[in-house]
């Protein structure tokens, strides 16, 4: 996938209830991730600047690094109204990329101590495309707030996105006993549920490598989750889940019990 702004539909789901279960993955520039935290509804799992090699981080941002979508006039308030003339835009972006070239060159002096990734990664940060794998029920306060014409316009970018795909989506009917699973494959809709409850979780949990590419490999899924759970890293069972048979609210989601549920119980039953 190139870098840039991206979402797409990746399960939809529609319980015998009427509740509707949405998993996306979403592309957008880091330095509005805090915004989009903020939204508690979300289960979501995020690329992990700790988790990419150095130099494949310094490679990203030189060839596509993520920059503002407007030049805004500064002025009192959360929220440009005015954009930059033209020269003075192409004199921000200059800077800003300046700022990039600057970025690199001090991550790679702490490269030359030996600083570990998960430190000297943060300093790209501000210059970085970030890839979020989101589950929801509730979305409209989101979209009201994000959508908005005085919402940060990178975020707003990702939010129209995200929207636009949800609209052009249909979601599939999931009975009673059957799950929403993210990135399991149409050919593999016939193995156990399961096995496939685990493959999802860890595709889910992929994201924070970026190592989605049209590669699999079912043996290494199941290996993956089984670490997941053992480490207690239980963010990616939340992505799977099963209709409740009511519209009420289980932990973030309303209608769905989530995986995450029975593997927190069987955790505390083995304590």
């Amino acid at each position: 996938m190139e870098n840039g702004f991206s979402a797409r539909v990746l399960t939809d789901s529609v319980s015998t209830a009427g509740v509707r279960l949405t998993t996306l993955e979403v592309r957008f520039p880091r330095f509005v991730l805090s915004e989009f935290n903020t939204h508690r509804v979300f289960s979501r799992n995020s690329a992990s600047s700790r988790a990419v090699p150095t130099k494949k981080m310094i490679e990203r941002v030189l060839h596509h690094p993520a920059m503002p979508v407007e030049w805004g006039v500064n002025k009192p308030g959360m929220s440009a109204s005015e954009a930059l003339t033209d020269a003075h835009a192409d004199q921000a972006k200059a800077e800003w990329l300046r700022a990039r070239d600057s970025a690199v060159e001090h991550v790679q002096n702490l490269q030359r101590f030996n600083v570990h990734k998960q430190v000297v990664n943060r300093i790209l940060e501000p210059f970085m495309w970030h890839t979020v794998i989101v589950t929801a029920t509730e979305w409209n306060n989101f979209y009201a707030l994000r959508c908005a014409p005085n919402a940060q316009p990178e975020i707003r970018v990702a939010a129209e996105l995200m929207r636009d795909a949800m609209a052009a989506s249909t979601p599939r009917p999931v009975e009673i006993g059957d799950w929403h699973l993210p990135l399991v494959q149409d050919d593999e809709h016939d193995m156990p549920i399961d096995e496939l409850k685990k493959i999802s979780a860890a595709r889910c949990a992929r994201v924070s490598y970026l190592t989605h590419d049209g590669s699999r490999d079912i043996a290494k899924d199941i290996e993956l989750c089984e670490r997941l759970r053992a480490d207690r890293h239980l963010s990616p069972f939340e992505h799977v889940a099963t209709p409740s048979g009511d519209a009420a609210f289980h932990a973030n989601f309303r209608g769905w019990v989530q995986m995450r549920k029975s593997i927190e119980a069987e955790l505390i039953d083995a304590e």
